[in-house]
């Protein structure tokens, strides 16, 4: 594998990481009524972006370690925390919202 290859693995590898810590860190906060527009814009160009990039980045590497996932016994599990946990932050939270809620604004 070439040096770069090695280098952006490396770089998607910490972004997954830093960005699966992501739904811990809003359960721990609180969620407000009506997210400001400043939420939804940094969500809108920043948080989304990222939380795609490791959606599919967490596929790949479920794909590729799905072998020894099914010799541990663990697939739910990985697939769990390597798809399905970004893919919600990604796709079911409102713009804005620090967690994933269906109706935030309902009351």
């Amino acid at each position: 594998m070439s040096r770069m290859a090695k280098g952006t693995m490396g770089l998607v590898v910490a972004v997954m990481l830093a960005l699966a810590s992501l739904p811990a860190m809003a359960q721990e906060q609180h969620l407000e009524a009506r997210p400001s527009g400043g939420a939804m814009i940094a969500d809108a160009l920043i948080a989304r972006p990222l939380l795609l990039a490791a959606t599919l980045g967490g596929t790949a590497l479920f794909v590729v370690s799905l072998p020894f996932s099914a010799m541990g016994g663990n697939v739910d599990q990985a697939a769990e925390t390597l798809v399905k946990t970004p893919a919600e932050a990604t796709f079911r939270r409102c713009l804005g919202c620090t967690s994933i809620n269906p109706r935030p604004y309902e009351r």
